[in-house]
């Protein structure tokens, strides 16, 4: 299947993808699959954690069906694990309560192949339920769901569409063990240049893109466009409008995996850190995001170039939780490295019309296409935690009327404001404090997340850097 190259939002989708419903897969379904795909040698059984992680369990065929009969037992605590995969007794979480198992069960119409598997493998993405059978409350997916029916109360979802900037990162570190550029396999040279929207530099990746797209394509995730970005090795990969903010946000965790994924088969290192490279751009998550009326009719339009007052009040929204939510957006101490004046890095909450210096950017084209390009989050963020941030910045803008001011002109990006906390320790008691986030994503998730990133700051800080040695030893 050819590469579809910076066809950033057009309607393709993959012959293979399939509609998915918010239930739980049946016995029938794994069936179904098996008899349109073949038998497998294993089934993976992925749940995603508090950094976006995949993680789970992986059976053989002959154990494969109780996954979808009885489900799946793990622990609670991998929605808590920090981003080195451990868990520190979160609030009491752990160790302390004994590391209770929950519920997992399978996702409908989430059954796809793995392609890049050496074996003949499957994987069906998973939800947890607490002991009452409820969604569990601290699986990032829920809090996304929870989020999203705050808007369904006022008759409003949301279509959006996230894009993931990246590194694509010889296996090698130089001999002073930092990263560098892959060697291009059309020249044999290392790359150097920053040819941003380069074809050339398209072409000497086109096998591992093309095994990208495929992948994708197999497992039904709906990626659109790869463009060459600015950095050397740097690339972003688009997906197409979603109007279920759960299988969007679906979408973009398989597709970040799986990126990964083909370029280990590729001998190559596909990395979403935030700051890779102190004089280098950063990777971004940009998420493009429009609201629907119970008619699907966007609410953003109103038939004119400016956009309708709650397209306005949208971005108020957004304006006004900024602050609070920076914790979600960037996540860890290198997500902050990114953000500088003049890197068409937001850095402030300007908003403004076909202007990528904005934080709020609305994109040039038809009104009744009409969205909001949300450009402050990192690629190393979790897209369900930052769609659910995105959208209760929408809904409270819509409730509150909240108007986001003149939009900006020119370059917007060459000033920070002070009252954004771009420090991790700041972002977190910015979090903790915030009764606008508490009300989204509840007091306990709001808890356990500040915790879980407060330790992991803490812990990262106990280690000596190379730099320490060099200049105080």
């Amino acid at each position: 299947m050819p590469i579809r190259i910076n066809n950033q939002f057009g309607s393709m989708m993959s012959d293979r993808e399939k509609p998915r419903a918010d239930g739980h897969a049946s016995l029938a379904e794994f069936k179904a699959f098996l008899a349109e795909n073949g038998d497998i040698d294993y089934l993976d059984a992925v749940f995603v954690d508090m950094c976006g992680t995949v993680r789970g369990k992986r059976f053989p065929i002959e154990e494969a069906e109780k996954v979808f009969t009885s489900g799946v037992q793990m622990p609670k605590s991998l929605y808590f694990f920090d981003v080195t995969g451990v868990n520190e007794d979160i609030l009491g979480m752990g160790f302390s309560d004994g590391d209770p198992d929950g519920h997992g069960r399978p996702i409908s119409g989430s059954i796809v192949p793995v392609p890049w598997a050496s074996m003949k493998q499957a994987q069906v993405m998973m939800t947890m339920e607490d002991d009452e059978g409820e969604p569990l409350s601290l699986e990032p997916r829920v809090v996304l769901a929870n989020v999203a029916a705050k808007l369904a109360e006022l008759g409003l979802h949301a279509v959006s569409a996230c894009e993931f900037e990246f590194y694509i990162l010889d296996r090698e570190r130089d001999r002073k063990g930092l990263p560098q550029p892959p060697i291009n396999p059309a020249t044999g040279q290392r790359e150097t240049a920053n040819e941003v929207y380069g074809i050339t530099e398209l072409d000497g990746f086109m096998s591992l893109l093309k095994d990208i797209d495929e992948a994708a394509a197999a497992q039904g995730v709906p990626a659109s466009g790869a463009t060459a970005e600015y950095a050397p090795g740097q690339y972003e990969i688009n997906l197409n409008h979603e109007d279920n903010v759960l299988l969007a946000g679906d979408h973009a965790i398989m597709l970040r995996h799986l990126i990964g994924a083909i370029a280990r088969r590729h001998n190559f290192v596909a990395s979403f850190m935030a700051k890779p490279f102190v004089g280098q751009t950063g990777n971004g998550l940009h998420v493009h995001c429009s609201v629907l009326d119970e008619k699907g009719h966007n609410i953003f339009d109103d038939g004119s170039d400016e956009g309708s007052k709650r397209l306005r009040h949208a971005i108020g929204g957004l304006q006004a939780t900024l602050g609070d939510a920076m914790a979600f957006f960037a996540p860890n101490l290198n997500s902050y490295r990114r953000f500088g004046p003049n890197l068409f890095v937001p850095v402030n909450t300007a908003w403004g019309y076909n202007n990528r210096s904005v934080a709020f950017r609305v994109p040039a084209g038809a009104p009744e296409g009409r969205r909001i390009e949300h450009r402050v989050s990192g690629a190393d963020a979790n897209p369900y935690l930052v769609l659910a941030a995105i959208l209760a910045g929408i809904h409270y803008g819509i409730v509150n009327e909240i108007d986001p001011g003149d939009p900006a002109e020119g370059n917007a990006c060459d000033s920070m404001d002070e009252s954004i906390p771009f420090f991790l320790p700041s972002a977190l008691k910015r979090l903790r404090n915030s009764k606008i986030m508490r009300e989204y994503f509840g007091d306990r998730y709001v808890d356990v997340y500040a915790e879980t990133k407060l330790l992991e700051y803490e812990k990262f800080q106990r280690a000596i850097s190379p730099l320490e040695y060099d200049w105080y030893l």
